[in-house]
């Protein structure tokens, strides 16, 4: 979609709206284009590693087997 000054002025919110939504708006001076609006794309999160240590421990029989009554359960 392209739209001049005025209007790009005019209809910002309704502009950022759709370019939410994936469009691509040029804004053009003259009929000439001078900027593109388009959407940022999050930044993808870092996983910072060893960040919940200590908030738990994990038992010592952590993988031994499931006692019967509770494997059964899964049957």
């Amino acid at each position: 979609m392209e739209v001049n000054i005025h209007e790009a002025k005019t209809h910002l919110s309704r502009l950022l709206e759709r370019v939410a939504m994936g469009e691509e708006v040029i804004i053009a001076k003259a009929g000439t284009p001078v900027a593109k609006l388009v959407a940022i794309k999050p930044a993808a999160r870092r996983i910072k590693l060893g960040s919940a240590k200590g908030e738990f421990v994990v038992p010592d029989d952590f993988n031994d087997p499931l006692p019967k009554e509770i494997e059964d359960l899964f049957w």
